[in-house]
C-alpha cells in the first residue's frame, strides 16, 4: 500500500509543480510515469510506453488538422460574419448568437478556440447596452457546450477515456448533457443580468463587420499558464471593435460570398456531422479521428496551400498533455493505486455521495487549472466508483466532465481572464468579482444539478 500511496502523491505533486512553474504538464507526467513505472512498479519501458493513448492521439490530430484547414482558408471567418449580420439590430439575440457561434467554433477541435469571440462580443455588449456578465457567460457557456462535441477536445478526452475503460459513453449523449446544462446556465444569466430587458432594445447602426480575423490569428493557448499572450491579443482585438473610426467605415451591402474552397469546406463539415450522426443511429461507433482525416484529405487536395499551413496548427501540445497524464494513470492502474482509490471511495458510504464529492473536486481544481488536464486525470480515477454497478458509469463520467468545465468562467482560468481583459478598466473590478462568484458557485451548483439529474436516477 505504501508504494501505491507514494505513486499517487508523485502524481499530484507533478501536477502542482507543473502548474506553479508554468511548464508543460505532459512533459513532466511522461517522464514521471517512466520513472515510477520502472523503479516502483517493476514495469519494462515498453509496457510503460504502451499506456500512451494512441486512439486519442489519432482523434486529436485528425480533428485539429481538419478544422485548421477550415480556419486557414477563411471559412470560419465567413460563417461568423454571416451569422452576426443575420442578428442585425436586435440586441436581445446578440448573446444567444455568440453562444451559438462559440459552440460551433469550440466544436472544431479546441474549446479555447472559441475565445476568439470574447474580444468581439464583450466590446459589442458595451456598445449596445448589454451587461458584460451576460455576454461573458454566453461565450463561456458556448465554450463549455461546444467543447464536449464529439469533434472537440473535452468530448474526445472524456468519452475516449471512458471507452478505453469499457464504459459505453455515447459521444452524442455527452454533448447533449453539456448543451442542456449550459442552456440552463445561459437562461439563468438572462434572468440575473437583465437579458429580458433587451427585448425592446434595437440598435441604430447594427453590429457592423469590423471583426478580428480568425484565420489570421495565432492559435489560442491550451493551458492556463499560457494565458498572458491570449489576454494581450484579446485587448488588441477589443480596441479594433471599439475604435469609433472603424465603426464609421463603410459597411458592405452584403457579406462576401463563399469561394469555391470555402463551399467545399462547408460541405465537408456538414458531411462529417451527418456521417457521425448516421453511424451512431445505426449502432456503429464512428472513429471521428479517421473520418476527419478522410474529409481533410479532400480539402487538402482542393486547396494544397491551406492543407500545408494547417499542419503547423495541429494541437500537438494537447496530445502531449493528455498522453503524458494518461500514461501515468496507466502506471497507477498497473500498480493497483486506482483500485486503492476505489476502496477509499467505498469507505465514503455510498457511491452517490462519492460521485458528488469527486465532481465537486473536479470543478474546484478546474477553476484554477487546466480543464483538459483535470479530465485526463480524474476520469480514469473515477472509474472505481462505478465498479460495483450501483450507479451508471456513463452518468458519473458525463457529470464529472461537465462539472469540470462550467467553472471555467472563473477569472483565475484562461477563459475568465480573457473576459476581464476585454472590458474597460473601470469595469474590471465588477466583472472580476462577479465572475469569481459565478465560477465558484458552479463548484456547488454543477455537482448538485448533474449528479441529481444523471447519477441519482441510475442508482434507484
Amino acid at each position: 500500500m505504501e508504494q501505491q500511496i507514494a505513486a499517487l502523491a508523485i502524481f499530484v505533486g507533478v501536477f502542482v509543480l507543473a502548474t506553479l512553474r508554468k511548464v508543460h504538464i505532459g512533459v513532466l507526467m511522461f517522464a514521471a510515469a517512466a520513472g515510477v513505472g520502472i523503479w516502483m512498479a517493476g514495469m519494462s519501458i515498453d509496457k510503460v510506453v504502451a499506456g500512451f493513448p494512441i486512439g486519442i492521439l489519432v482523434l486529436l490530430v485528425g480533428v485539429t488538422y481538419f478544422f485548421s484547414i477550415a480556419q486557414a482558408n477563411g471559412t470560419i471567418d465567413r460563417i461568423i460574419e454571416m451569422a452576426i449580420t443575420k442578428v442585425g439590430d436586435r440586441a436581445f439575440f446578440l448573446p444567444i448568437a455568440f453562444f451559438a457561434l462559440t459552440i460551433g467554433i469550440s466544436a472544431m477541435g479546441s474549446p479555447l478556440a472559441g475565445l476568439v469571440m470574447a474580444p468581439i462580443g464583450m466590446p459589442l455588449a458595451k456598445r449596445y447596452g448589454i451587461d458584460r456578465m451576460l455576454m461573458g457567460i454566453a461565450i463561456g457557456s458556448g465554450l463549455s457546450a461546444g467543447g464536449f462535441a464529439p469533434t472537440s477536445l473535452f468530448g474526445i478526452v472524456t468519452y475516449g477515456t471512458a471507452r478505453a475503460a469499457g464504459i459505453d459513453l455515447d459521444p452524442l449523449v455527452l454533448f447533449s448533457v453539456a448543451l442542456g446544462t449550459n442552456l440552463l446556465l445561459l437562461a439563468g444569466a438572462y434572468v440575473m443580468f437583465g437579458g429580458f430587458k433587451l427585448l425592446n432594445t434595437r440598435t441604430a447602426d447594427g453590429f457592423g463587420t469590423q471583426l478580428p480575423s480568425f484565420s489570421a490569428s495565432r492559435p489560442t493557448p491550451s493551458h492556463p499558464f499560457e494565458r498572458e499572450g491570449n489576454i494581450a491579443r484579446g485587448k488588441q482585438a477589443a480596441v479594433q471593435v471599439l475604435d469609433p473610426s472603424a465603426a464609421r467605415e463603410e459597411v458592405p451591402a452584403s457579406a462576401p460570398k463563399l469561394n469555391r474552397n470555402q463551399v467545399i469546406t462547408v460541405l465537408c463539415m456538414a458531411g462529417l456531422v451527418v456521417t457521425v450522426i448516421l453511424m451512431s443511429v445505426l449502432g456503429s461507433n464512428p472513429d471521428i479521428g479517421v473520418l476527419c482525416f478522410a474529409f481533410a484529405s479532400i480539402l487538402t487536395l482542393c486547396d494544397p496551400q491551406s492543407g500545408k499551413s494547417a499542419v503547423a496548427k495541429i494541437d500537438w501540445s494537447t496530445v502531449l498533455l493528455v498522453g503524458g497524464i494518461i500514461t501515468f494513470v496507466g502506471v497507477l492502474q498497473t500498480m493497483g493505486a486506482v483500485a486503492l482509490l476505489g476502496e477509499a471511495a467505498g469507505a465514503v458510504g455510498t457511491p452517490l455521495l462519492a460521485a458528488l464529492v469527486i465532481c465537486a473536486i473536479g470543478g474546484l481544481i478546474s477553476a484554477f487549472a487546466s480543464t483538459t488536464g483535470m479530465l485526463a486525470a480524474l476520469v480514469p480515477l473515477a472509474l472505481p466508483l462505478v465498479a460495483s454497478g450501483d450507479i451508471a458509469g456513463w452518468a458519473v463520467i458525463a457529470a464529472l466532465g461537465v462539472c469540470s468545465s462550467i467553472v471555467d468562467v472563473s477569472p483565475f482560468s484562461t477563459v475568465g481572464a480573457t473576459f476581464v481583459a476585454t472590458v474597460d478598466a473601470d469595469e474590471r473590478p465588477r466583472v472580476t468579482r462577479l465572475l469569481t462568484r459565478w465560477g465558484l458557485s458552479m463548484v456547488v451548483v454543477g455537482p448538485l444539478l448533474l449528479v441529481g439529474a444523471l447519477v441519482l436516477p441510475s442508482s434507484l
